[in-house]
């Protein structure tokens, strides 16, 4: 017990209660960081402790590393914004999550945020250099929620391609068992879902085109000028939070909806429907060459397959992309749904 108490007390061990809460407002953190230049600190019960776990401070320190690692993989920028989910899939646990946001907080790497839109978005600033990261500008807050829009579209976007080719090889197998009037409803339901899966596709595009023109601006020591106009680009052209969540609950209700058509359809006695037979025949001779080869997927741009960091400076940055085109990509962005 003596020599845990000596590497606690030397700041090799640490325990639940000493790590900094990252939620917790600047005066806390700056006070908390006083309190440590000075000598003065809590002291904790450490053998009442010893149920709970005791964190290794260089394994924490290691864990943070590799986290860092794996976000400088994905973005081409010193810093980088992620959500609190996202975050914490990175890590083990919601426990070693927070462990390591807390020392990245305290060690100034990182910057936990919120936005409250109509749902309460949380968020990760995170420096991917050596560096400590800058303090949140609104312009951080618009992109978090532009990626957490993404990630929202992403989500109904896997849904609708799940129910999608669902519908498709219903619609075959209801058509080589001689059922047609139920094969063509599950053809209008591959329809339908064809054309929310464009829209969302097309919206998801334009969404991570303005994010991408963003961190290019960064990534060219534009920093500023992409936080000028990027901000001022989005309140001009209106992109509100009332856009965006309604285009997704037009996303939601349309996928909803045809999950309504599903059960009617495998519960409900079928009425005859007036359908010309070559009109049925040509439709699944359509569908049968589509099923043939292999089912398309959604080409959308990510994020994640940028180049690595080094130093802050991307291998290869698209030098041409200026705030005029990034403007411009801001105003092309349009969150209705069409």
């Amino acid at each position: 017990m003596y020599w845990l108490r000596e590497m606690h007390t030397d700041g090799d061990i640490l325990l639940k209660e000493d790590l900094l809460d990252p939620t917790s407002g600047r005066l806390y953190m700056v006070l908390r960081r006083v309190g440590h230049l000075i000598g003065i600190s809590k002291s904790w019960d450490l053998q009442g402790n010893l149920q709970n776990h005791l964190i290794l401070k260089t394994r924490l320190q290691e864990r943070c590393a590799d986290v860092i690692k794996i976000l400088a993989e994905s973005h081409w920028t010193s810093t980088c914004i992620v959500t609190m989910g996202s975050f914490q899939s990175i890590c083990k646990s919601p426990d070693e999550a927070f462990a390591i946001l807390s020392h990245l907080c305290e060690c100034g790497k990182a910057r936990y945020f919120s936005i409250k839109k109509k749902d309460f978005i949380e968020g990760v600033k995170v420096s991917l250099v050596s560096a400590s990261v800058l303090n949140i500008s609104s312009l951080d807050c618009d992109v978090l929620h532009l990626i957490c829009t993404t990630e929202k579209l992403q989500q109904q976007l896997d849904v609708i391609d799940k129910r999608w080719e669902s519908s498709r090889k219903m619609a075959l197998s209801s058509h080589k068992s001689g059922n047609k009037q139920v094969a063509y409803r599950y053809i209008r339901q591959v329809k339908l879902f064809s054309e929310s899966r464009a829209k969302c596709i097309s919206f998801l595009e334009r969404v991570e085109e303005v994010l991408g023109l963003i961190a290019n601006a960064e990534s060219t020591k534009k920093v500023s000028e992409a936080i000028q106009i990027g901000a001022q680009a989005i309140k001009e052209n209106n992109v509100t939070v009332e856009e965006v969540y309604t285009h997704l609950q037009d996303l939601e209700e349309n996928v909803a909806s045809q999950k309504q058509v599903d059960d009617a359809l495998a519960s409900a006695t079928l009425q005859y429907v007036d359908i010309e037979d070559e009109d049925v025949e040509e439709e699944f001779k359509k569908l049968e060459e589509e099923l043939a080869g292999d089912t398309p997927k959604s080409q959308t741009p990510h994020l994640q397959n940028a180049e690595p960091v080094e130093d802050g400076v991307p291998k290869e940055v698209k030098s041409q992309e200026s705030p005029t085109s990034l403007s411009k990509a801001m105003s092309n962005l349009s969150l209705e749904a069409t």
